[in-house]
């Protein structure tokens, strides 16, 4: 087995990724948990969308060669169909050559849209299609560690079923930026993620989250204050979002938070540069 290990910022980072010692599924190995995550966990968001095209299969798998983070966060949506695919807007416009509400399409109509890579990107991407749910799960799933966040609260039955079915409970995180959307992915067995913006956190009383939340998502931008008292809910894992800088990284740290989602997992963690 061959791990690599970078010092990064006020953390130790042990990527665990296809070159750093993950036995594949094909293998024979069990899934990629949540409990065998290190204590200070680094995620890209959307795939680490300042270094791949956000939410497509293309990035996704950039990242997870790279070894550049621990778990990989997707958006998801549903389609008329109730198809849940891998998207963060509620409209086609800002990512994809096409136009409209992503709830508007069927499957048949989603497998003809095409991403539109930011040109401002490095290295050179396709206008590949974006991908369903599904086929993530069943290329990376218990490969590495997912967090699907639910734009769709509809949705969640669905992606419980799909995440049930895969043997991959322990592997994915369904996140909200809803408490009682928490509650009911805690309640159909999910890990449950709950996002917090850093205005919400003025008035949040999050230890009233601790028996259904398994990771408190945080604003970096909050004050100390909140993000101490978020530390000291009594929820386990307390990560901050969306954290760009060593700077941004090194106080959420030292404040308490263990984990960091991010833009940029390769800038952060050293790990996987080109």
């Amino acid at each position: 087995m061959v791990t690599r290990t970078v010092l990064a910022g006020l953390a130790t980072l042990t990527v665990a990724g296809p070159a750093a010692g993950l036995t594949p599924l094909e293998w024979g190995g069990a899934p990629l948990t949540i409990d065998a995550l290190p204590r200070v966990v680094y995620t890209a968001h959307r795939g680490g969308a300042l270094e791949v095209p956000e939410n497509s299969m293309s990035g996704l798998m950039a990242t997870y060669r790279r070894g550049s983070a621990h778990a990989l966060d997707v958006d998801t949506r549903m389609l008329r169909d109730g198809t849940v695919v891998a998207m963060h807007d509620a409209t086609l416009d800002r990512t994809t050559r096409a136009k409209g509400p992503v709830r508007g399409l069927t499957l048949g109509e989603w497998q003809k849209v095409r991403l539109r890579p930011d040109p401002k990107l490095p290295g050179h991407w396709r206008a590949e299609r974006p991908p369903t749910v599904a086929e993530v799960l069943d290329r990376l799933g218990g490969h590495v560690v997912l967090m699907l966040e639910a734009k769709d609260p509809d949705s969640l039955d669905t992606l419980a079923r799909m995440i049930r079915t895969r043997g991959l409970i322990r592997s994915v995180l369904v996140n909200s930026n809803d408490p009682e959307v928490a509650r009911r992915a805690h309640r159909l067995g999910l890990v449950s993620q709950l996002w917090r913006s850093h205005k919400q956190m003025r008035t949040d009383r999050p230890e009233r989250w601790a028996s259904f939340v398994d990771v408190l998502d945080v604003d970096y931008r909050a004050r100390d204050s909140d993000l101490v008292r978020a530390v000291r809910s009594g929820i386990p894992r307390v990560w901050a979002h969306t954290v760009n800088t060593r700077e941004q990284r090194d106080r959420v740290l030292r404040l308490g938070c263990n984990g960091v989602i991010t833009d940029a997992p390769t800038l952060l963690t050293g790990v996987g540069g080109r």
